[in-house]
């Protein structure tokens, strides 16, 4: 056992995109087998570890509607989606060592746990990693929002956004070399400068719950233990 992790229980929000690596579909194993490898790390420092998971290595809800889809429809294939990420990171924590249950808010029960938050308690009680997929079980309602939701459920100590680069930019700074990057943030900031942090309900969630939100890189070795250390180079939202 290492020192004392500063939060001691969190949700980790990883994109679908992330999942995919240098591929431009579907699941990457050396990436997720990475990840997943970071969080058994992290959590053998005694830190509880949620984790969710979107699907836009797969499929995206909005994706579907533009291409004519039903809403509905469309947001209830994503959530099929989120439940194969969520497996192949349940079953990558196992193979790193790690204790892993994941769990659908969309009933399956012949393929994984079905969500409740007792049930869901207990596993981070017990050391377990739990890996949310199914989204919220709810059309209309986005990843980031489920994710925003189990940290208020699970009584988490901060969500851990894991993106593409190392925090909050006022543009994307692959396209823009002088995008200003920011150190910290207020939920009213990202509301009302519509920052790309996770969409309005998720952000307006966390500040309700008084959780902060710490956006940093996944694909940086190293940097979930460091934020979990206090450290890292990383966008602190919060009052």
């Amino acid at each position: 056992m290492t020192d004392s992790p500063a939060y001691q229980r969190v949700l980790l929000k990883v994109s679908g995109e992330a999942l995919m690596g240098p591929a431009e579909f579907g699941v990457d194993m050396p990436t997720v087998d990475r990840i997943a490898g970071e969080a058994v790390a992290a959590a053998q420092t005694g830190a509880e570890i949620g984790l969710v998971v979107g699907a836009g290595n797969i499929f995206r809800g909005v994706a579907g509607v533009a291409r004519g889809m039903d809403r509905a429809s469309a947001d209830y294939m994503g959530m099929l989606a989120t439940v194969m990420n969520a497996l192949a990171l349940g079953n990558a924590i196992e193979r790193a060592g790690g204790m892993a249950r994941v769990m659908s808010a969309i009933p399956m029960e012949a393929i994984c746990e079905t969500y409740t938050r007792n049930r869901a308690l207990s596993h981070l009680e017990a050391g377990r990693i739990v890996v949310f997929g199914g989204g919220t079980g709810s059309p209309f309602f986005t990843t980031d929002t489920a994710a925003a939701l189990r940290a208020a459920e699970m009584r988490c100590d901060a969500i851990l956004k894991g993106t593409q680069v190392d925090g909050v930019y006022d543009s994307d700074p692959h396209i823009n070399p002088a995008a200003k990057r920011y150190e910290r943030l207020t939920y009213g900031q990202v509301l009302s400068h519509d920052l790309k942090v996770m969409d309005a309900a998720a952000i307006a969630l966390a500040r309700d719950s008084g959780i902060p939100v710490i956006v940093f890189d996944i694909h940086k070795m190293g940097g979930l233990a460091a934020i979990l250390a206090g450290g890292g180079r990383a966008t602190v939202v919060s009052e």
